[in-house]
C-alpha cells in the first residue's frame, strides 16, 4: 500500500490531468480494491474506502478523488443533491449534458426516465460537436441541463448563458457548477491575457479565462434566470461532509427558467 500511495502521489504531481484521468479510467478497476475499507463512502457507487486520493492543480487536496468512481468533491455533492433534494431522477426529462463528465456520462444514460443529449466542442463522448455559444438546438427543448465547469473556459460567458436560457423549457432547471470564490464579490477577468502560464497564475488553471465571484448569480439573473445557491454546509451534516469527502465551502449554483415571462 505504501508503494502504491507513493506512485499515485508521483503521478498526480507529474502526469497532466487529462492524461491522468484517461489512464485512471482504464486501470482503476485493477487498483481500486486496494483502497476498500471503512472511513469514506462514495455515494455514487455506495462503496466504502479507507481513504480517497489527493487531487488538484498545484496544491493537492487530500481525500478528493474516489478510487471507485474517480469522482471529485463536486461530483459527489451534485449526486447527493439530485438524489435527496430534487425529484429529477424519478421524473421523465429531456436532459442536455454539456461537456459530459466521465463519471456521469454512462450513469445518466442508465436512467430510463431521462432522454440524454450531450454536447461539446471537442469531447469524444458528446453526441453533438458544437460551441456552447452557438448550439444547433431548438428553442425550449430541454427540461434539465448540466453545464458543469464549463463557463470559466468560455470568453463570452454571457452568450453561453443566453443559449442555455434559450434551449431550456419554462420551468426547467440548469446546474452550473464552477470554480467559485465565495470570498470574492466581483468576478475577475482579463481578456487580454492569453498566455497559459499567466492564466494558471491568475485564474487557477491554464485554460480558465476568469475567476468567478458571487456576482456570478447576478449575471444569470440579468439573462432572465431565477437563481438558487445550494450551500453544501447547509444541506449536509459535518459527519456526512467528512464521510462523503465533500467540500464544506462549496455552493452548487442552480438556475431556473420562469414558467411565465
Amino acid at each position: 500500500m505504501a508503494v502504491t500511495g507513493k506512485l499515485l502521489h508521483w503521478a498526480l504531481g507529474h502526469i497532466p490531468r487529462p492524461w491522468l484521468i484517461r489512464l485512471s479510467m482504464q486501470t482503476h478497476r485493477i487498483w481500486e480494491p486496494l483502497f476498500r475499507g471503512q472511513g469514506f463512502t462514495d455515494p455514487i457507487n455506495g462503496r466504502q474506502y479507507r481513504r480517497f486520493l489527493p487531487y488538484g492543480y498545484g496544491k493537492l487536496r487530500p481525500n478528493a478523488l474516489s478510487p471507485g468512481t474517480l469522482s471529485l468533491e463536486r461530483h459527489r455533492a451534485l449526486w447527493l443533491y439530485i438524489q435527496r433534494f430534487t425529484d429529477w431522477w424519478k421524473s421523465p426529462k429531456d436532459v442536455l449534458h454539456i461537456a459530459p463528465e466521465q463519471i456521469f456520462h454512462k450513469l445518466f444514460r442508465k436512467n430510463p426516465q431521462w432522454k440524454i443529449t450531450s454536447l461539446d466542442l471537442h469531447s469524444p463522448l458528446a453526441d453533438i460537436r458544437a460551441d456552447i455559444t452557438r448550439m444547433p438546438l431548438e428553442d425550449e427543448s430541454f427540461d434539465l441541463i448540466f453545464c458543469n465547469h464549463v463557463l470559466e473556459h468560455i470568453p463570452d460567458d454571457r452568450k453561453a448563458m443566453d443559449e442555455l436560457f434559450r434551449v431550456l423549457r419554462p420551468g426547467g432547471s440548469v446546474v452550473l457548477q464552477i470554480p467559485l470564490d465565495i470570498d470574492r464579490e466581483k468576478t475577475f477577468e482579463a481578456p487580454g491575457i492569453t498566455d497559459p502560464k499567466q492564466r494558471a497564475e491568475l485564474f487557477g488553471q491554464y485554460d480558465h479565462v476568469r475567476v468567478y465571484g458571487m456576482d456570478f448569480f447576478d449575471r444569470l439573473e440579468k439573462i432572465g434566470f431565477r437563481t438558487q445557491k445550494v450551500y453544501v454546509r447547509d444541506r449536509f451534516s459535518a459527519d456526512e461532509i467528512l464521510k462523503y469527502g465533500l467540500d464544506a465551502g462549496e455552493i452548487i449554483p442552480v438556475a431556473h427558467k420562469p414558467r411565465t415571462k
